[in-house]
């Protein structure tokens, strides 16, 4: 009986024996993750930073559970163009709205350089602009999901981005590199999700090609046919946005 017991070990054994193994894997990775995300986290241009941001952004900066760097695709619209709908985040998510972008959303400044977004069904997200140059934008970024918002039954979720946003114009047409740092508010969560820092990145390339698209895509519009955008119901709804786009637009035919 001896002899058995010694090699032919118990369900529970065996049980507890696998149970081990699969912890054991499981801290190998985290730490392999870790190990990876400490390695790959790039420095930060903190002198760009005004001051009263400055220890707000480094906090983030240095205790960011991802950091990504994305490029996304050339599109044959102006650099100009762009730049005037990242200067009017108001007038710019009523041209979303009217392309029948997903998800719809409702832009508003709430300071200078700041502008609250909201889909009205549980995504919401303040930026705050802590730079900005032709060419190149920081943005603080404070995002949350309301449980359910993402998937059904999931738990809601809170995160802070600062976003180093360079873009140029180029024969080929207009690109653009972001460096994001994210800070995940549930520091759990953020710990549980090392090992699946790929997907993440994939999902968040994926995100910033298609909101970059689909602006390109209507600012190119808008160099082409104003008159699209101009008698849309949802410029003519908004006095100020309608009073932003005359005045950007009216040299547009």
């Amino acid at each position: 009986m001896l002899y058995m017991t010694l090699y032919f070990p118990t369900d529970s054994h065996c049980l507890w024996s696998t149970r081990r193994l699969y912890a054991i894997c499981l801290v190998l990775s985290l730490m392999k993750a870790l190990s990876l995300n400490a390695q790959e986290k790039k420095s930060f241009p903190m002198d760009l930073i005004p001051d009263i941001y400055r220890a707000q952004v480094i906090a983030l900066i240095e205790r960011s559970d991802f950091q990504f760097q994305t490029s996304t695709l050339p599109k044959r619209v102006k650099l100009s163009s762009m730049e005037t709908l990242f200067d009017h985040p108001r007038m710019s998510s009523a041209m979303w709205r009217h392309c029948k972008f997903s998800p719809s959303f409702y832009a508003f400044e709430e300071a200078p350089n700041t502008f609250f977004i909201d889909d009205t069904k549980g995504l919401t997200g303040r930026l705050v602009l802590l730079y900005s140059v032709p060419g190149h934008r920081i943005y603080w970024v404070q995002g949350k999901a309301e449980a359910g918002r993402l998937k059904p039954f999931a738990p809601a979720v809170s995160a802070q981005m600062i976003t180093s946003y360079r873009y140029w114009e180029t024969n080929q047409g207009f690109q653009t590199q972001l460096d994001t740092w994210t800070k995940l508010d549930n520091v759990l969560l953020g710990f549980l999700a090392q090992p699946f820092r790929r997907y993440v990145q994939g999902r968040q390339d994926e995100f910033i090609a298609y909101i970059n698209s689909n602006i390109a895509l209507f600012g190119e519009s808008i160099e082409l046919n104003s008159i699209e955008f101009r008698d849309s119901g949802l410029i003519l709804a908004d006095p100020r946005i309608q009073r932003d786009f005359t005045r950007l637009y009216s040299k547009f035919p």
